[in-house]
């Protein structure tokens, strides 16, 4: 598979690319949850306060009990509303839709976490298409009048309009919504729903349907009953780790290697993103999950099992904060987590045990394979993506931002592994993370995201460098980005000024008297260990060269045993590769430099070539 990297310069137009129904659904679900999970400490907040206050609670006081309704009726949706409308046309989006949220609120006795993520945006639409049709009609000096007056009146139509339509409307519906839940949750087909959900999480629609379907059903069971099973049906980790356990004891090669530490950081560390590779390398897999999505959550039903809040992230340690302070609960939540796992490793265990796959089927592969400009190209005539190219692209890159679902989690771990990365490497590179939504179409940025969200970020910054991995924790391109980096400033550095004198750099670059250039009609860059990324951009650069100054020579990448004895070859090298060429071939012509990708001996040397 070759490195997923798109580019886009704004001096070219972009063609729109279609969006697919996936794609639609991974937008409204991102929506959704994009509201929420800005406020999720919010939500922690008022979890940990009904978990400790609250009669029945770990330290129950009656006075401080007072905060959970108004939260859960009106800090709650506020927040969801401000939020949402923000993303639409900024504070003062937001503002609107808060204004427009309190008459859904007002209108209802259910806590209105569906109806602010209705109003929110709308509010926030609204005033945007306002404020764009008058934009160039408010006489000077009248911007701030007419601006705040707007502002306010729009609120003001929104809220009666909620109040009295859309408020009616959402409380039916959540009403409804609520019996379904309940009488699904009383014949016991609760755990069907994961037959639905975990595929889904994998497909990275996890937040989405977290925050933005089951912590708004939830909120509102737990408001009345203290608790709620909800809670549990997507962050219980166990399913995940079942699939963990199962790979690091019958699973091969690289998978196997880092499936011990792959399961600290789903259960304790609660990013339930780094077992989905695991699982779509082999899509059998599925069904463990399903397995163990089911198995937990019928368990918690039939144990009475239920958190006070969403656990965010969905770690084991969130969900005993999260839970009701009771024995019975405690118990109950490590038996299903428990059955949870075994379900899922039982069914793992078998897919993998029945694998007749040999060891190169590993995680490498599931996460895309070496991109072309690591492994190389061993067919000359494959040249699309040539490392000139990708050089040239990476010249105005001066930040690098993770885009995810939720703009946390994994994305701030690749973050944190690349940054690292680049520090090491002496890179002055700003790396940050961010949700997908808020992503800018901003110059010299390089954007990295998921395969599933490619076209996404491509609508949000069209004109950005794009990247695609397939796991943001554990991918191979993160090297091969800080290698094009260094490649970059390489070249740059290496570039003659206009006012550098010329002779002077003839001098320098001098061939060995040994060379016979007439004969050569093949040069080749041998690669060896960690120095194959190198070779294949020198490769490439070399191939520019030569065709610029219109030589007939083919130009290749190959390996230290794949070369042919005969003196019309030459061989650039660097001198650790050149103590092997010389034990082994006699013929060969040999160029030895310590800079393969802009040695000053190459201008010399394509000269010479017939």
């Amino acid at each position: 598979m070759k490195e997923t990297v798109d580019t886009a310069t704004p001096s070219a137009p972009v063609a729109k690319k279609k969006v697919g129904v996936k794609a639609r659904v991974q937008k409204f679900g991102s929506a959704l949850s994009n509201m929420v999970m800005p406020n999720i400490g919010a939500f922690i907040a008022w979890g940990l306060i009904t978990a400790i206050f609250m009669a029945g609670g770990w330290w129950p006081n009656a006075d401080l009990a007072k905060m959970i309704q108004p939260m859960v009726h009106y800090l709650l949706p506020l927040l969801i509303a401000f939020t949402g409308g923000n993303m639409l046309a900024g504070h003062r989006g937001g503002v609107v839709g808060a204004i427009a949220t309190m008459g859904v609120i007002v209108g209802s006795s259910i806590p209105m976490f569906i109806g602010a993520m209705i109003m929110g945006p709308l509010g926030g639409w609204c005033i945007k298409k306002w404020d764009d049709a008058i934009a160039d009609k408010v006489k000077s000096g009248f911007e701030m009048l007419v601006n705040n007056f707007s502002a306010g009146i729009m609120g003001m139509l929104l809220a009666i309009v909620g109040y009295f339509m859309i408020g009616p409307v959402v409380a039916g519906a959540s009403a409804a919504m609520a019996v379904g839940v309940n009488w699904i949750i009383k014949v016991k087909l609760l755990p069907l729903a994961n037959v639905f959900i975990e595929p889904a999480k994998i497909l990275f629609l996890n937040n989405a349907i977290n925050q933005g379907i089951l912590t708004p059903l939830g909120i509102q069971a737990a408001s009345s009953a203290g608790k709620s099973i909800l809670f549990l049906l997507e962050p219980d980790p166990g399913p995940g780790l079942g699939i963990l356990l199962a790979f690091a004891l019958f699973g091969k090669g690289t998978a196997k290697a880092s499936a011990p530490s792959a399961m600290i950081i789903h259960f304790f560390g609660g990013i339930h993103e780094i077992y989905f590779p695991y699982v779509l390398m082999k899509p059998a897999l599925f069904l463990a999950v399903i397995a163990g999505g089911v198995t937990g959550t019928a368990t918690f039903s039939l144990l009475n099992v239920g958190l006070k809040s969403t656990p965010s992230p969905g770690s084991i340690i969130m969900l005993f904060v999260m839970s009701p302070r009771s024995l019975s609960n405690y118990i109950g939540l490590i038996v299903g987590v428990t059955l949870a796992t075994l379900a899922s490793f039982i069914v793992a265990a078998i897919v993998l045990k029945r694998d007749k796959s040999t060891a190169t089927d590993d995680l490498a592969a599931a996460q895309g394979q070496m991109s072309a400009m690591k492994n190389g190209n061993a067919d000359d005539s494959e040249t699309p993506a040539e490392a000139a190219d990708v050089i040239a692209s990476y010249k105005d890159v001066d930040h690098i931002i993770f885009a995810c679902d939720a703009g946390m989690g994994s994305s701030a771990m690749g973050a944190s592994l690349l940054r690292d990365k680049v520090k090491k490497a002496g890179i002055d590179m700003s790396v940050t993370n961010t949700a997908i939504s808020n992503l800018k179409d901003e110059p010299g940025l390089l954007v990295i995201t998921q395969n599933e969200l490619a076209d996404r970020a491509a609508q949000k910054a069209p004109h950005a460098l794009r990247l695609a991995v397939d796991n943001f924790l554990s991918s191979p391109k993160y090297d091969q980005v800080v290698v094009n980096l260094k490649a970059r400033d390489q070249v740059s550095d290496d570039e003659p000024t206009s006012q550098a004198p010329s002779a002077p750099v003839e001098n320098a670059a001098d061939l060995p008297a040994n060379l016979n250039l007439d004969l050569v009609n093949e040069i080749v860059f041998v690669h060896h260990d960690g120095h194959l990324g190198t070779a294949t951009m020198a490769t490439s650069l070399m191939k520019d060269r030569v065709k610029k100054a219109n030589k007939n020579v083919a130009v290749k990448n190959l390996g230290i045993d794949e070369l042919t004895d005969e003196n019309s070859l030459l061989v650039v090298s660097s001198p650790e590769a050149a103590k092997n060429l010389k034990t082994r071939y006699t013929q060969v012509q040999v160029l030895v430099t310590d800079d393969l990708l802009n040695s000053p001996k190459y201008d010399k040397m394509v000269a010479a070539l017939k």
